[in-house]
């Protein structure tokens, strides 16, 4: 092979293997968080949203600055005359028309308006209210990565000992299934073993389907393909190991950390610039103008100048108490936001005691699932030698099987209630 073809072969490789990485995503939770962050579509919507705005602020900002116009026309009369009679009884002068055209600049500048200067700074606070929508989206999203995480790595647990529970069962039916052969077993133990390993293959199906279903809503949030596989590099011992959730029911409650609260506050900042908005329209306007007109085809009579330099001011007189009635108007939202402001601040720290309420009653019942799970499991390993001693049927070890498995599920459960209630006490106070 040439050294062309080795290096175009090489670069083939390269791609190919790229091509079938990107078919398997191995991530751990804050992977998972700076992926959301950077391909998630609400999040990209919401950066658009803010270079809209800032886009705006640019335009309102030009409305104040020098604005030059420029035209240029020709006219064409088409051989047509003007007729006058300078006195009766003599014959009719005939003017013709002759083409013209000319060319036009027109430079305006705006010199006073309290409007303008008023409209710069609400354009100004709707930037920042963008910002801020964008930040409460990153939150809101990576709140959500967070409990999809969070409901893989259960469902995957959960999954995982349905199945070796049916490895187990299926183990002790095959023991059995020969004692009643030869007499030894009833055969309705037999049945019962069969009904309740049916159960547990149902219960190995629902557990399939509803960790694809927490997988699909984590690809959804991560902004990946349907098809891409996952891998979760965390473990669900170390994630409840590593956060500290005593910590968090030490730590106070700061309103500004909140961005519901920064969001009311910045919308505040708008409605206060809406009084002075309308009381702006009191004022006079100012605006300049220079015109520079050139004539490239100049009729035979022409009286237009070349140059023109003005001044124009437009002067609010009446307006039947229209604008009396806007400011009354944009001073009643005012009130209504310092209402709706004052009603969060009661929400917010409502919701702070129920939901540090919550997490203190989801780490006690952890803690006592976890108690439980270890005397489960002493108490199915003693049963499970006894049987194998040949001292208990296999209905009994069966029952121990099913407490044990009980214990387990309900310790998943508290598990994922007590890392769902820190994530959720996280997303209020703003320390996600």
């Amino acid at each position: 092979m040439s050294r062309k073809q080795i290096m175009l072969f090489v670069l083939a490789s390269l791609l190919f293997q790229g091509a079938i990485a990107q078919d398997k995503l191995s991530i751990d939770l804050n992977e998972a968080k700076q992926h959301a962050l950077q391909f998630n579509k609400n999040i990209q919507n919401s950066a658009l949203s803010v270079q809209l705005s800032q886009e705006q602020l640019k335009q309102t900002i030009a409305a104040g600055l020098p604005q030059v116009d420029a035209t240029a026309d020709y006219n064409n009369a088409l051989g047509a005359e003007i007729s006058i009679q300078f006195a009766e009884g003599q014959p009719a002068s005939q003017i013709p028309i002759d083409p013209t055209s000319s060319f036009n600049l027109t430079v305006g500048q705006l010199i006073f308006s309290a409007n303008y200067w008023v409209g710069v700074q609400t354009a100004k606070l709707y930037q920042k209210l963008s910002e801020k929508s964008q930040t409460k989206t990153e939150r809101n999203v990576l709140s959500q990565v967070v409990e999809s995480y969070y409901l893989v790595l259960v469902s995957g647990e959960t999954l995982e000992i349905l199945q070796g529970n049916v490895k187990n069962l299926q183990a002790i039916y095959d023991k059995t299934a020969p004692l009643v052969e030869f007499g030894m077993t009833e055969k309705v133990e037999l049945d019962q073993l069969s009904v309740q390993l049916n159960s547990l293959k149902n219960a190995v199906k629902s557990a399939e389907r509803q960790h694809l279903m927490a997988e699909n809503m984590l690809r959804l949030q991560l902004g990946v393909e349907a098809d891409t596989e996952l891998e979760l590099t965390e473990e669900l011992d170390g994630l409840l190991a590593d956060d500290p959730f005593e910590q968090s029911l030490m730590e106070g409650f700061e309103l500004t950390e909140n961005i519901d609260y920064q969001l009311m506050t910045a919308q505040g900042e708008v409605q206060e610039n809406q009084v002075d908005m309308q009381k702006a329209n009191y004022l006079p306007t100012l605006s300049s103008y220079y015109s520079f007109n050139h004539k490239i085809l100049k009729p035979a009579f022409d009286m237009a100048p070349t140059h023109m330099v003005g001044l124009q001011m437009n002067i609010p007189i009446f307006s039947s108490g229209e604008r009396r009635a806007k400011v009354r108007a944009a001073k009643i939202d005012l009130e209504t936001y310092r209402n709706e402001q004052a009603l969060l601040e009661d929400q917010l720290a409502i919701q702070y005691k129920q939901l540090s309420f919550n997490l203190k009653s989801a780490l006690e019942n952890f803690k006592n699932q976890q108690t439980n799970i270890e005397v489960s499991r002493e108490v199915y390993q003693n049963l499970k030698q006894k049987y194998e001693q040949g001292m208990i049927s296999s209905l009994e070890l069966t029952s121990a099987d099913n407490n044990y498995l009980k214990a387990e599920s309900d310790y998943l459960q508290a598990a994922l209630e007590l890392l769902q209630a820190q994530n959720q006490l996280n997303t209020l106070t703003g320390k996600l």
